[in-house]
């Protein structure tokens, strides 16, 4: 079985006006729409890990807990994105969810849990669950045993915020 690191080769990340679509959503970060986008996705904040400028992603939110507050996204494109080759070298950032800002630390989530996630994740949205696997060149039948699998080639990071920032539903 692939393990992340010699998973199926993934799509090479967007160019051209795909690029530009795909980056949208940050600009809507950026004049405080993020709320638009509801809880399924966060802005990350990361340094770069050779220029140490600083960078910003949106990603979709996998997981997410109200109580601790933590997030858990996946990297699509494989152990090889940019965001999370950064985090890897230096785990504590930021996010924002809704207008929020956060204090996060990565943690880099074992095999295992990737198949737990993903089994959910395809329960919960299950045509979504079917694009993105076919888009990484994943093959899943639509069974939960295939979407575990899949799950195990796919890093996942759960960011979990620092001690005493309090969860969304506190603010209300």
């Amino acid at each position: 079985m692939p393990d992340r690191h010699t998973a199926p080769h993934r799509p090479p990340p967007p160019t051209g006006l795909r690029r530009l679509a795909a980056r949208l959503p940050i600009a809507l970060y950026r004049v405080g729409l993020g709320p638009l986008l509801g809880r399924r996705f966060l802005l990350l904040h990361h340094t770069g890990r050779v220029s140490g400028l600083d960078r910003t992603a949106v990603l979709e939110v996998v997981s997410y807990d109200a109580d601790a507050p933590s997030w858990t996204v996946a990297s699509g494109f494989g152990p090889r994105a940019d965001w999370y080759r950064n985090l890897r070298a230096q785990p504590k950032t930021l996010v924002r969810f809704g207008n929020r800002p956060y204090a996060v630390t990565a943690h880099f989530l074992p095999a295992e849990t990737g198949a737990d996630l993903m089994a959910d994740y395809a329960r919960r949205h299950p045509r979504t669950a079917r694009r993105l696997c076919a888009f990484m060149g994943l093959p899943v039948d639509g069974g939960e045993a295939s979407f575990r699998n899949a799950g195990r080639t796919i890093p996942f990071v759960r960011l979990e915020a620092a001690a005493g920032q309090a969860g969304l539903r506190d603010r209300r």
